[in-house]
């Protein structure tokens, strides 16, 4: 917190995690709004920054951590996780092996990470590549069934995205960046340490109702 200019400024990590789900596109996207088909599978890790002005007196930068799907099940998610204060959790609707796949992946999260208060850090669940559906036919999932899913593994909300036609990126990630700020609040209220930037160096609905 910067007291003398009456700035919150806030730096937290983020994790961008999945398995050949667009999850690199979705980053790039959202920061630097390009899209490209051509980006390589992520070889462990790669970061990106985001800053966020929340309102007049809150700026938040993201440092987004994009985890290769194949070290899902290896011992370096534990490093990579370490310090993660939330989490986007992508599949490919097109692909509903990556859908499959998620319970796994929250688990590892849940497992690995926790907040300050030792409970589950917050984690979006994001539903890409929308763009390449059938608008009469669906993918599969009804929202209602996207509803109950959040419901029953703990996700606080879902999207569903198109890292080409930039849509509802903004959204679930400004979604996520609205339950980290209460978590941190939250703490520092309650006699904990916030985590600002000196310590360390308008919120949208989802698009399902699971919160």
């Amino acid at each position: 917190m910067n007291e003398t200019s009456n700035l919150n400024e806030y730096l937290y990590k983020v994790l961008v995690i999945g398995v050949t789900t667009g999850k690199t596109s979705i980053i790039q996207q959202y920061v630097h709004g390009i899209f490209s088909r051509k980006y390589k599978a992520t070889i462990g890790v790669d970061f990106a920054l985001k800053v966020l002005n929340v309102d007049e007196e809150t700026t938040v930068r993201i440092q987004l951590w994009d985890i290769a799907g194949q070290e899902r099940y290896g011992n370096m998610t534990r490093v990579y996780y370490k310090e993660a204060v939330g989490a986007l959790l992508v599949f490919d609707v097109t692909r509903m092996a990556t859908f499959e796949a998620v319970i796994k992946w929250k688990e590892d999260v849940d497992q690995k990470v926790r907040t300050k208060d030792d409970k589950p850090i917050p984690v979006v669940l994001v539903a890409n590549k929308i763009d390449l559906v059938n608008e009469k036919e669906g993918w599969g999932k009804t929202e209602e069934e996207m509803n109950q899913f959040c419901k029953e593994h703990g996700f606080i909300g879902w999207f569903a995205t198109s890292a080409k036609e930039n849509k509802n990126i903004g959204k679930a990630t400004r979604h996520l960046v609205d339950h980290i700020l209460k978590n941190d609040i939250k703490h520092a209220q309650n006699g904990g340490d916030g985590f600002n930037l000196d310590d360390e160096e308008d919120v949208e609905k989802p698009s399902g109702g699971c919160c």
